[in-house]
């Protein structure tokens, strides 16, 4: 198996990965990295928990410490101006990046800044002035600083596309071609992402110089170590459904997606109602009380996080046991985003989908993305316990197949089998282990 001393990387970012314990790069890594110390261009496909943000950050940092003018010491670019450019969709996931950039280049120190929106534009026009190595940002605020000439592309010879399917789906596409028509031809150009519509291939074909694709992975197929579970039930009944999940299962940290943000403030007072400690992150939230959210969920201090997608593509935690989609996303392509926030660096993870009636149309959108059939599945772990459907793999003519024997009892209307509150019982539960965990 090769080993990230095998890539050739330098000495202070080989030094800094073995002080995060890695020693064997992931598939994505072992491919990306290589390519990027060639400086070729590369479209990288990789599903969500994969490694993909050190497969260019690695590579990246390599290339400065071969640029090094002396100890602790970088060129820069130039007043207003930076080496590296890496774009990515939201704050969470940009200060993600910034961080691993900070993590690895412990031993080089080099001169990163962080532009995104929903935060104080100052500090970062006075870092941009300076110049600096490596600039992480979101597309729409680095445009705000480009337009008012805080900033310039000229020195750009690197520019990193990250989660490029989310970029499109929140609209930044106009604002990405016209900060790549600013970076000069002579450039090296990395895509990443974890699915690959037609758009970006657009993109790909129109800004890349003969990219080499790599696909560690089908497009669009969640992580096998993810055990997917979809539960039948009434919209009227998920809020109690959701508290007999939380509070009985052995769940150590879980995130619980939902559609709108008045929908997460909702959740999040229910569950906090319900004893269950939860705090919530959307986009209508400020930077402060995003970092605040995602500070306290990380720590363990609250451990349950009630999000929109805002927070399916820039949370990194490690242990993340639990993914419930209280909501359905109207996207599929949002469903492998989602539950990739478990199953993460190896370990296993739950996703659990909430599915009213009304939502059997997107899941069947889901279904056809990751090529993954529904079939019916009792459970009998106890008397209240609802029965699950499961999603698992099943030749195509098998997807509307009838209920298995055993499955009576069926809702009159939807054909799912009815789910019986059970809040009460679940707050009872949580309740006798507080007490039981109390010091005495």
């Amino acid at each position: 198996m090769k080993t990230f001393a095998d890539l050739g990387l330098a000495d202070p970012v080989l030094r800094a990965v073995n002080a995060q314990g890695y020693a064997h790069p992931t598939p994505i890594q072992a491919a990306v990295i290589p390519e990027m110390m060639a400086g070729r261009d590369v479209i990288g496909i990789a599903q969500t928990g994969t490694g993909k943000t050190a497969s260019f950050v690695l590579p990246i940092l390599h290339g400065l410490a071969s640029q090094k003018l002396g100890p602790q010491k970088f060129s820069g670019a130039g007043p207003k101006a930076f080496r590296h450019l890496i774009l990515a969709p939201t704050r969470e996931l940009a200060q993600q990046i910034s961080e691993n950039i900070r993590t690895y280049g412990k031993f080089m120190r080099p001169m990163v800044g962080l532009v995104v929106g929903g935060a104080n534009p100052m500090p970062q026009i006075k870092a941009l002035a300076a110049g600096l190595d490596i600039v992480v940002a979101t597309p729409g605020r680095l445009l705000d600083h480009l337009r008012a000439g805080k900033a310039r592309l000229d020195k750009t010879t690197t520019i990193v596309l990250d989660e490029a399917d989310q970029m499109l789906d929140l609209g930044f596409m106009p604002a990405i071609q016209e900060i790549l028509r600013g970076v000069g031809p002579n450039r090296q150009s990395l895509l990443l992402s974890a699915t690959m519509p037609q758009p970006i291939r657009v993109l790909a074909q129109e800004f890349m110089n003969a990219p080499r694709e790599i696909a560690v992975a089908a497009v669009s197929k969640p992580i096998e170590a993810i055990e997917q579970e979809i539960i039948m039930v009434d919209q009227s009944r998920k809020s109690d459904l959701l508290v007999d999940l939380l509070a009985t299962r052995e769940v150590e940290r879980a995130i619980v997606f939902t559609r709108t943000k008045r929908g997460t403030d909702k959740v999040e007072r229910m569950l906090n109602d319900a004893g269950l400690r939860s705090i919530g992150l959307h986009g209508d939230k400020s930077q402060g009380q995003r970092n605040k959210a995602l500070a306290q969920f990380k720590a363990g201090t609250r451990k349950i996080l009630v999000a929109t997608d805002v927070a399916a593509r820039g949370l990194d935690v490690s242990d993340v046991s639990h993914v419930v989609n209280f909501d359905m996303p109207t996207i599929p392509e949002s469903y492998v985003h989602r539950i990739g926030r478990t199953g993460r660096a190896g370990r296993s993870g739950k996703a659990i989908s909430l599915c009213d009636r009304s939502e059997r149309n997107l899941l069947r959108d889901i279904e056809r993305l990751t090529q993954t059939a529904l079939a019916p599945i009792s459970s009998t772990t106890s008397a209240e316990t609802s029965p699950r459907f499961t999603l698992i793999p099943a030749p195509a003519q098998a997807q509307r197949a009838a209920p298995r024997g055993g499955q009576s009892r069926q809702h009159p209307r939807s054909g799912a089998r009815p789910y019986s509150p059970a809040k009460k019982r679940a707050q009872k539960g949580f309740a006798q282990r507080r007490s039981a965990a109390a010091p005495s």
